[in-house]
């Protein structure tokens, strides 16, 4: 369980890794996505070295702060999304939308009552840390939070920056080397047997989400206690829509991006906000596209436009050559 770099990982409890336990727990909060996911991969790497099957346990509280139909839809696309790509693979997902506020306690400490190890994303901003460190405390098996916000991990430098201009700087000094780093391919039709522990008990206590009902949440959102009069909006979650969204950005924005978007009456910006916001998409994902787009390799930038196309390369083998 080595692949990804030990500056993404950490040791959330001192509670060790049971082998004897049903399964390996990536609880999905911050990095919503099946791909480009450094957590996703460190799960997926367990299983597979302990032999055991992966559960992806994904849910969306119904108590947090300006929670409404907006937002429960966009991160709803997204698990619907989840519930199609995994029903063909091995791994256990089990899409929970809390009903009401609180009705999901201890939901999480009965799956991992059968983990080995437990998985979730590192992320610093809003109530995650909060939620993570109070569940280390209740855990008794390993819990492990593993960072995949950025091409850099968060807490690599070691020190604050006190402006973008300094981060902008060792940025241009460090990732040629950590692109040696890259979030490698996840074969999840290639684990373990699904899951066959005690998940009857637990998901008629938390009953999970269909994907029926994922799929057309109205009737679903309309019995939640949020925020209605916050609709939702034309744009879809999930990773599909933002791969689309990176895709017009790179093929029709990218060449106009410096001036255009200073332009709020334009549509000049990547787009990309929600989908980074929510998980959707990863900061992999993204620096791969535009570099793509702008013709560069580890060892130069190529003229925008001439010559002839050339993908980055010089990167790790998790990495794809453009």
């Amino acid at each position: 369980m080595t692949a990804v770099p030990a500056p993404r990982i950490r040791a959330l409890n001192a509670a060790p890794i049971d082998p004897g336990a049903g399964m390996v727990l990536y609880w999905m909060i911050a990095s919503r996505r099946l791909t480009s996911n450094f957590a996703l991969q460190r799960a997926a790497d367990a299983a597979r070295d302990l032999r055991k099957p992966l559960v992806i346990f994904e849910a969306i509280r119904a108590g947090y702060r300006f929670a409404s139909d907006r937002l429960h839809r966009f991160v709803l696309d997204g698990m619907a999304e989840h519930a199609r790509a995994l029903a063909s693979t091995q791994v256990t997902y089990l899409p929970y939308v809390e009903p009401a506020a609180g009705a999901g306690h201890g939901l999480l400490e009965a799956l991992a009552a059968d983990a080995c190890l437990v998985v979730t994303d590192d992320f610093p901003c809003f109530f995650l840390p909060r939620m993570t460190a109070a569940a280390a405390l209740r855990l008794r098996v390993r819990i492990e939070a593993v960072d995949s916000s950025g091409l850099l991990p968060m807490r690599a430098a070691g020190r604050p920056f006190s402006s973008a201009f300094a981060f902008r700087a060792h940025v241009q000094k460090t990732v040629r080397d950590e692109l040696a780093n890259w979030t490698a391919p996840i074969d999840l039709a290639a684990l373990p047997p699904r899951w066959t522990g005690p998940a009857s008990p637990i998901t008629a206590r938390w009953p999970m989400a269909p994907l029926d009902a994922l799929s057309a949440p109205e009737a679903l959102l309309a019995r939640l206690p949020i925020d209605h009069g916050v609709e939702p909006v034309r744009t879809r979650g999930g990773a599909a829509a933002a791969r689309a969204a990176l895709d017009r950005f790179v093929g029709e924005a990218i060449g106009r991006y410096a001036v255009d978007h200073r332009q709020p009456e334009i549509e000049g910006t990547s787009r990309l906000s929600p989908y980074l916001h929510f998980g959707h998409i990863g900061a992999h994902e993204v620096f791969a596209a535009v570099m793509t787009a702008e013709r560069w390799t580890t060892r130069r930038l190529s003229p925008r436009g001439g010559g002839r196309r050339e993908g980055w390369w010089g990167v790790g083998a998790g990495a794809r050559a453009f």
